[in-house]
């Protein structure tokens, strides 16, 4: 994952158990996951201040859930499927609450976002492609994002979303293939 500091996760989620040591295993397990957790949100939602909001949600539902953590995944792969979860449910809500059209409603809400964000400081062309990005289904998105940003093995992505290693290399090979032609759009 893209954490920096080694950690032993075992330990920590002992920690993170107990009472006695919850409290500062969870100011470890922050320190240590915010920044990952963070893009990865972010690149979802294109937002910083709703990457921000959500980032605290998930760490509230990982608090609030870490006594029924069975172990059966890694930790950070457990945190990354909160994040990811958190993230669709939020954009899903805001589609609705906004009233965008039924067509290409995901793409409109992301494009605004990612219009509005004031912190957002790439050029043209780093814009074009998260435009491209915006565009894609929810699926090849999340794939998408995942294997080139965070460089995750597709192992990784199959055990954060539940799906089939084949299925994510034909969800990133067809994301390519329209991030591609849209880029190419653009010299034409």
């Amino acid at each position: 994952m893209a954490y920096n500091a080694p950690i032993d996760e075992k330990q920590l989620i002992a920690d993170l158990q107990k009472e006695s040591t919850a409290h500062q295993a969870f100011e470890l397990l922050m320190r240590t996951f915010s920044e990952p957790l963070y893009w990865q949100i972010r690149k979802m939602v294109f937002s910083h201040d709703d990457a921000n909001d959500l980032l605290q949600n998930v760490f509230l539902k990982a608090w609030s859930n870490i006594h029924n953590f069975r172990g059966d995944a890694r930790l950070s792969t457990w945190l990354y499927k909160i994040a990811v979860n958190e993230s669709i449910n939020f954009i899903n809500r805001e589609k609705s609450r906004q009233g965008l059209p039924a067509d290409d409603e995901e793409a409109s809400f992301l494009l605004n976002n990612l219009e509005a964000d004031e912190y957002f400081d790439g050029d043209e062309l780093q814009s074009e492609l998260l435009k491209a990005i915006a565009r894609l289904p929810e699926k090849q998105r999340v794939v998408f994002n995942m294997r080139y940003f965070d460089e995750m093995k597709y192992e990784e992505i199959s055990d954060i979303l539940g799906t089939s290693v084949g299925a994510l290399k034909a969800s990133y090979h067809h994301a390519v293939k329209k991030i591609t032609e849209s880029i190419a759009s653009l010299e034409n």
